[in-house]
């Protein structure tokens, strides 16, 4: 029965994120009454895309930019459209030593040999080969029931290869810096690698937590980052359809300020207080947030440490390097001062409060792999689409107060970066608006704390976890079992800070959905 008068559903989700969506699908499609409430006035939390430059037709990703985690099954499983574009290089990083004269494109042996590294070009493959015996046994693993630490293990190494034991311990056992370094020797090389442990995570490779083992862990083992056609708001969009498809009500501008332990939600909507009632309460909020809302004292936030800058370009930048094209240089990763050495300075003086100088960053260029985010005129014309991520900008060189001149100093940084391997400054060949202002968006932990929830910016909800439980872990309960549980048995985690459920991936949303099914027999 409903509560006080509030609405009764089977299932009330909390946030409608690419993960509310998710978890929201699969339930309506299992034919139990679904209510999804969302803060904002649309749908996709940080998965959305948007027109930010007056005037400029292109659909830029706002703040996530990448898919590698979405298993193909849960696309399949909802009848969601949802497509996905290879880019047709890994990466590339300009060599800091030579000003950005020579470089690393990865899928080219003589690369390699380009920097003066040809002895790393087998190490380097050997290093991912070894890391797949980890990875492959794990992908699939995160749509199931959470296996304990020894039976992950097991798993891994009951495949049989004779490296596996060893993979295991670089990756799980061991912080990954001493794996890297045993792997190759040049430090730009090292700095390639190093990178997947650190995007968004503030540690050092060699951290005793081994938290940047978990977060390198999370970038391998999906396979590659992909981009979405029509942006990432088409993945949102696509998710949402086959929700509403299956049945589930989707509410926008409803802002929810009580979470009751009993599945009560109250929200605000169009200025009137208003009530649910839900069997379940998923919660795709960070478990901080969800805290609040039960009128708990959250835990100590993990902070963010990253910041993003979005651009439209006429054309692409000139490079130093001559032996490879802007074309191929942008179609993937393009690594800026992001040397083993580099990194390792970089979080040093991050650590004592300040910016790092350079600041380690990595370009993607989507629209080499997706036109379709431009409009035909601004393809005709040559422009592009350009988004850095700017690693080590931990959330509290900022303690609280983001002045204008702080967000300028952190975008020139950015450009300084840049522009330090380009034979042209960036800034020539920004588009500008309609109003004559440069096509540049910097988005920084503080907008993502305060503009979509995300605590202390971390766009993984909290301190990622391993994809498996501790041998001691409790699972005696389905949302124990699948990752997803809080305090109290009617509300479970169902966004990143899940376990399992960082990135853009709908893991975490599917797995909530597993434990609710799971619970109600």
């Amino acid at each position: 029965m409903a509560v006080d008068g509030a609405r009764d559903f089977d299932v009330v989700v909390v946030g409608g994120g690419h993960n509310g969506l998710v978890a929201a699908g699969y339930l309506a499609r299992a034919g139990l009454r679904v209510q999804l409430l969302e803060r904002l006035g649309h749908i996709g939390g940080a998965a959305v895309s948007a027109q930010p430059f007056d005037g400029v037709d292109v659909r830029l990703s706002r703040y996530s930019y990448l898919v590698s985690l979405l298993p193909p099954r849960i696309l399949e499983d909802l009848g969601a459209a949802v497509r996905l574009a290879r880019r047709r290089f890994s990466s590339y990083t300009p060599q800091p030593a030579s000003g950005g004269r020579s470089g690393l494109l990865v899928g080219s042996q003589d690369s390699f040999r380009a920097i003066g590294a040809a002895d790393d070009a087998r190490g380097f493959d050997e290093f991912y080969r070894r890391c797949r015996l980890v990875t492959d046994r794990l992908w699939p693993t995160l749509l199931e029931p959470l296996r304990t630490r020894e039976q992950a293990r097991r798993h891994v190494l009951d495949a049989g290869e004779p490296e596996a034991t060893a993979a295991w311990r670089a990756i799980v056992d061991e912080p990954i810096g001493h794996a890297i370094a045993d792997a190759v020797r040049d430090d730009l090389v090292r700095g390639v690698i190093a990178t997947d442990a650190l995007i968004g995570t503030f540690a050092r490779l060699d951290d005793a937590s081994l938290r940047q083992n978990i977060c390198f862990l999370y970038h391998l083992i999906g396979g590659d980052w992909d981009v979405p056609i029509g942006g990432m708001g088409a993945v949102t969009s696509g998710l949402a359809a086959a929700a509403v498809r299956h049945g589930a009500e989707i509410v926008t501008g409803a802002e929810v300020y009580g979470v009751d332990p009993a599945g009560r939600v109250h929200y605000r909507q169009d200025g009137e207080e208003r009530r649910v009632q839900g069997r379940f309460v998923l919660a795709g909020v960070t478990p901080t947030v969800l805290a609040r809302l039960l009128g708990e004292r959250p835990a100590a936030p993990d902070q963010g440490s990253q910041v993003k800058v979005n651009m439209v370009l006429r054309q692409l930048p000139r490079l130093r390097d001559s032996s490879v094209t802007p074309e191929q240089a942008f179609a993937g990763t393009f690594h800026v001062n992001e040397a083993y050495g580099q990194l390792d300075s970089a979080y040093s003086r991050a650590e004592r409060g300040h910016l790092p100088d350079p600041l380690p960053c990595e370009a993607y260029c989507h629209s080499l792999a997706d036109p379709s985010i431009l409009s035909g005129e601004l393809r005709d014309a040559g422009a592009q689409t350009m988004t850095v991520f700017g690693l080590h900008t931990p959330h509290s060189l900022f303690d609280g107060n983001y002045s204008g001149a702080l967000r300028d100093r952190l975008t020139e940084s950015v450009l300084a970066s840049l522009n330090s391997v380009l034979a042209e400054p960036i800034q020539d060949v920004l588009m500008n608006d309609a109003r004559g202002r440069p096509c540049i968006e910097t988005t920084t932990t503080l907008d993502l704390h305060h503009q979509l929830g995300m605590t202390a910016g971390n766009i993984f909800h909290g301190a990622l976890s391993w994809p498996f439980a501790e041998d001691d872990d409790a699972l005696d309960s389905p949302a124990r079992q699948w990752g997803v549980a809080t305090a109290h048995e009617r509300i479970m985690l169902c966004g990143s800070g899940a376990r399992r459920g960082g990135a853009v991936s709908g893991i975490g949303g599917h797995n909530a959905a597993m434990a609710v099914l799971a619970s109600l027999g």
